[in-house]
């Protein structure tokens, strides 16, 4: 590092290897740096970071495309033969030389150390302005450290300094994970789930559609099990079971098995269900005449208790709807209901209280949904029904605390599996999460979608979506859907095009600072459990140290304790470990 003249150490160009000079470019589509001769095109990844140092300003971007090129046009057709050494000597670096194009995004502090704000760039470097690769400290600079409220999600792709995720912008704002099937998103989301379950700014209600997050997952990679948010943190998760076979087959039992209510099911909740069963328009809309006729909480009971086409035929007469349409939808209805045990006339406990009370207590609550993840309109019309209800209960609080400005409601997060299927065009104005989503957090409630067809997503609620995690994609409506309303949409996409099938992911919007892509942090391996525990087992919130992602250091407040049961001591220790 070279020194000031006050005695301070500046970073200067010496944190990371150089690498070449501004040669031209712009701040839209980037300047082009013209590779030094030590410098290896095979060596700078696109979606690497890259400090430029200017006149007056020091500035960091992202490389977003590699080339080769020459000062002699002949090289293309008639290459040099290059067995000669020194030929090869010769041309490399001069006439035949590399090129990246790096987009300028902020502006870095001059002096290390510095508390000054990073800036966004709105310029660029001026010519022949010095270019190398970033350092760990600027890297640092940018993404932080490890603290209450940032969570180390991984390491740039070709660094081993920590990015760190925001967590309180993070929770802010409803959020996604996308990738195509086989990419991490479950290994992924697990880890984000951890990092607020930590942090305390939210509550979690997860529909955990495969049984991922509650008590084990599976790595596919490794064709192992790794543990579930219950084993980590058992004192403030509780599991919420749907197949009772499954739930009582295994050694830990669920907090609270789960019953339906036939009068618990409004006609919103089969709106939801209408593409996915097939239900015409027509059809799908006689449920709200079906209300009116039988009355509320009585309507559906009633209806698939009708035997035979002729009382069917009476009452479409009734109500003055098709009696084919009727007839097909009490058919459709009646096959699907009657394959579901889990819904019952008269539940054994009201299921929103119990969840209700999880979340008031400060836990979070994982529903699985065992053999029933697999039939998606049964997961589409009991998360659809309970967060209809929950979000109910959490507008109502809010408007009490608008009256009462001495009280206030934890924010809650509720996570979805296959969101397109409740977030598609034809659905998301009907559906509660489409609602949750266009209010931006409006009655303290938002979402994290996990899905691997993006374009199926409607796309205002798409550019609803504060912060994105993006794993591998090779549909190009897919990259367009996530690309919704984002600057420099076109370089991320080589970025994004550039990652690798496991463990990578691009990360962009408001819980970073800029775009980055990283290898997520290790998960499933006793060090990896040890590593996200140590941020728990602090004791004290107010230092922080520096932690390496993957056993090497973090920082972080101790949860208080939930239920009388001491959080990260010996008790979740032993069920960790143990």
């Amino acid at each position: 590092m070279s020194t000031s003249d006050n005695g301070t150490s500046t970073f200067g160009l010496q944190g990371g290897a150089p690498l070449g000079t501004v040669v031209g470019g712009s701040l839209s589509e980037g300047v082009e740096v013209k590779l030094n001769d030590n410098a290896s095109v095979e060596d700078i990844p696109v979606g690497s970071y890259v400090v430029i140092q200017g006149e007056t300003k020091r500035f960091f971007g992202m490389v977003n495309e590699v080339r080769l090129a020459a000062t002699d046009a002949r090289l293309r057709t008639t290459p040099a033969n290059l067995s000669d050494p020194f030929v090869a000597e010769v041309l490399s670096g001069t006439a035949a030389y590399g090129t990246i194009t790096v987009r300028p995004r902020l502006l870095l502090p001059m002096v290390a150390g510095s508390d000054a704000e990073l800036a966004p760039a709105r310029t660029v470097p001026a010519h022949f302005a010095r270019a190398s690769k970033a350092s760990d400290a600027d890297v640092a600079q940018v993404f932080g450290v490890e603290d209450d409220r940032h969570f180390a999600v991984g390491t740039p792709l070709d660094m081993e300094a920590v990015v760190c995720l925001d967590l309180k912008a993070f929770v802010e704002r409803s959020n996604g994970v996308f990738g195509k099937s086989g990419t991490g998103k479950s290994f992924l989301t697990r880890l984000l789930l951890i990092g607020v379950l930590q942090s305390r700014l939210s509550s979690l209600l997860i529909f955990d559609m495969h049984d991922e997050y509650g008590w084990a997952g599976s790595d596919a990679e490794r064709g192992t099990q790794v543990k579930g948010l219950k084993q980590l943190f058992p004192s403030q998760v509780a599991v919420f079971a749907l197949d009772r076979e499954k739930a009582m087959g295994r050694p830990v039992k669920p907090d609270v098995m789960v019953e339906i209510g036939y009068g618990d099911i409004e006609p919103e909740d089969i709106m939801v269900l209408r593409e996915t069963l097939n239900i015409s328009e027509v059809a799908a809309e006689s449920s709200y005449s079906l209300e009116r006729h039988f009355g509320k909480g009585k309507w559906l009971k009633a209806f698939l208790d009708l035997e035979g086409r002729d009382a069917i035929f009476e009452l479409a007469n009734d109500i003055n709807i098709n009696t084919s349409a009727l007839a097909s939808f009490h058919s459709r209805l009646t096959n699907r209901f009657a394959r579901l045990p889990f819904l019952v006339e008269k539940p054994a406990q009201d299921s929103v209280q119990a969840l209700m009370d999880q979340l008031d207590k400060g836990n979070h609550v994982v529903l699985e949904f065992g053999r029933y993840g697999d039939d998606v309109p049964a997961y589409m019309l009991v998360a659809n029904l309970l967060t209809r209800r929950i979000y109910a209960r959490y507008r109502d609080r809010q408007m009490t605390e608008t009256v009462d400005k001495g009280k206030s409601t934890t924010p809650l997060s509720i996570v979805i599996e296959e969101a397109h299927r409740f977030l598609s065009p034809a659905v998301a104005s009907q559906s509660t999460f489409g609602i949750i989503a266009r209010e931006m957090r409006k009655y303290n409630v938002t979402l994290l979608v996990v899905d691997q067809r993006p374009s199926g997503i409607d796309p205002e609620v798409m550019s609803q979506i504060a912060t994105k995690v993006c794993c591998l994609l090779d549909d190009d409506r897919d990259v367009d859907a996530v690309m919704t309303g984002t600057s420099g949409s076109r370089e991320l996409r080589s970025v994004l095009a550039g990652l690798e099938s496991r463990q990578q992911a691009l990360i962009f919007g408001n819980a970073v600072p800029i775009p980055v892509a990283v290898r997520v942090r290790d998960y499933g391996t006793a060090d990896s459990y040890d590593s996200l525990m140590r941020k728990t087992r602090r004791p004290s919130a107010k230092k922080s140290s520096s932690t390496k992602v993957g056993g090497e250091s973090a920082s972080s407040a101790r949860p208080e304790p939930v239920e009388g049961h001491p959080v990260g001591g010996k008790d979740d220790e032993d069920e960790l470990f143990g």
